[in-house]
């Protein structure tokens, strides 16, 4: 697709002989928001490790800008405008807040005075090493370090899982301003399928490594025996 920021095509990839996507197509826009659904195990975590490049592919392409990156190595991707964000956070604990924001600062709209506007609670925590934060700021710190690089398409795994619910709306307050207001495109994964299809435009559920469903976000969220048949969610 010409309009494609990030394009998955006819992508197989896994872990060895053991084939975890196949086949699977899809797409990203700029400015474009999109969910990614799906049970335990189905290939949403593989299906980001392949667009950073920690897991090859055996067919297909992965496209970044029209610019094939399917053999480009991951940190190179990452220059290119993939940012990352995984379930592990990964942040600096003997670091400083405001440290392990400079470590990954490159030039762009996000810098320290915007990420303190986004996330106010870093600004107050800017001097507490990573290791005094709790597991909420240490997720918001993850996220910002992330957008410090300045990225293209963020990439974002589970940010809400086992958070306290205060957190959650504090984190879905940045991700929809993120969104919404500054137009950064992003690839949910998260297992709170209704938080997920309120913040993005788009959704795709996997099943057994494959696109199983695709539609508008508010199409599906008002979708019940989907949501059911695919995720095993009743609406309220």
């Amino acid at each position: 697709m010409p309009d494609a920021l990030l394009e998955f095509h006819e992508v197989r990839s896994g872990y060895g002989e053991a084939v975890v996507l196949d086949g699977v197509s899809l797409s990203l826009p700029a400015n474009g928001s999109l969910a990614l659904l799906g049970r335990n195990g189905v290939g949403k975590t593989t299906l980001l490790l392949t667009a950073m490049g920690f897991v090859g592919i055996s067919r297909g392409a992965v496209r970044l800008a029209a610019n094939d990156i399917s053999r480009v190595a991951p940190h190179k991707r990452a220059r290119l405008g993939l940012g990352w964000v995984p379930q592990e956070r990964e942040i600096f604990p003997s670091l400083s807040v405001e440290e392990n924001l400079g470590v990954a600062a490159r030039p762009g709209r996000w810098d320290v005075t915007s990420i303190y506007a986004l996330f106010p609670r870093l600004r107050e925590r800017r001097a507490n090493m990573g290791n005094q934060l709790s597991g909420g700021e240490q997720q918001m710190l993850a996220l910002a370090r992330t957008l410090m690089t300045n990225p293209s398409v963020l990439l974002l795994d589970e940010p809400f899982e086992g958070l306290a619910p205060i957190i959650i709306e504090e984190l879905t307050a940045a991700v929809k301003k993120m969104t919404q207001d500054e137009g950064v495109a992003i690839i949910l994964v998260e297992q709170h399928a209704e938080v997920a299809l309120r913040l993005t435009q788009e959704a795709v559920i996997l099943e057994r490594g494959m696109v199983a469903h695709r539609a508008p976000s508010a199409d599906l969220l008002r979708d019940g025996p989907t949501l059911e048949r695919y995720l095993g969610l009743k609406l309220g």
